[in-house]
């Protein structure tokens, strides 16, 4: 069996990593520089890093990627990067720079043809496309864009679906209703999705207590799970998590 992933989420703001609610609705907590929080979580042995620009986006920019440089100098891990990113050229910058895999969200819906083209020039590997969801009516999970404030009227498992055909090598689930929460992943939404897919999915937003993990895999079905706050905020680690999924049957990586 596949053993399942345990990423941490780094999200950056003005150079210093936040941890929003409900993609800021709920307002924001600085949790210090991101250079720091990689060398902490890598001494934790993940399986990998999420790191994402959660501006560049809106504010129409490129990645910072002096600082992916930094991080990834300072971790040994597989890296995911995102944020603002747009073409290509982009999507290779951020591999230059010490990304393992690139993550698109808004302009894989602007632009699917990009997800195709990256695949075929850096490897479905690479690729992992960002779904960020609500449910905008009981039982209806709308695809966002920009952060969480677009709606596109994409519903999530047929653009899920469509971008897993258009080569895809992930995905990067987030329910904006949960994240930042704390009160436990969607597993509703994860399971839909996770089902409807045969490529990797990775759970994120709403991770609280290491049982929320089991959850997200069990009753999710999911292939990887991704958490910020637990990290930042209980005494739950990234080994006590690894450590609760090995007790509770879940394969993962030897700790």
């Amino acid at each position: 069996m596949v053993k399942v992933r345990v990423i941490p989420v780094l999200l950056l703001k003005n150079g210093r990593m936040v941890k929003p609610i409900k993609f800021g609705e709920g307002g924001e907590r600085d949790v210090g520089w991101p250079i720091t929080t990689a060398r902490i979580y890598d001494s934790q042995d993940p399986d990998e890093l999420v790191f994402l620009d959660i501006t560049a986006t809106g504010e129409g920019r490129q990645f910072l990627f002096d600082t992916l440089r930094e991080v990834a100098a300072n971790s040994f891990l597989p890296l995911t990067a995102g944020g603002g990113v747009k073409t290509i050229e982009d999507i290779n910058e951020l591999l230059k720079a010490g990304a393992d895999k690139v993550s698109i969200n808004t302009a894989a819906v602007e632009q699917p043809q990009l997800i195709r083209e990256g695949a075929e020039k850096f490897g479905v590997q690479c690729i992992v496309v960002a779904i960020d969801v609500r449910e905008t009516k009981p039982g209806y999970y709308e695809v966002f864009t920009h952060g969480g404030k677009t709606p596109t009227g994409l519903e999530a498992v047929a653009w899920a679906k469509e971008a897993a055909r258009l080569g895809a090598g992930e995905i990067l689930l987030t329910s904006i209703d949960r994240e930042g929460t704390m009160q436990g992943y969607d597993t509703k939404l994860i399971r839909m999705v996770a089902d409807a897919v045969s490529i990797p999915v990775i759970a994120h937003g709403g991770a609280g207590t290491r049982q929320h993990f089991v959850d997200a895999v069990r009753e999710g079905h999911a292939s990887a799970v991704a958490a910020a706050s637990v990290f930042h905020f209980t005494d739950s680690n990234l080994t006590q998590v690894k450590s609760y999924l090995f007790n509770a049957g879940v394969p993962v990586r030897p700790i």
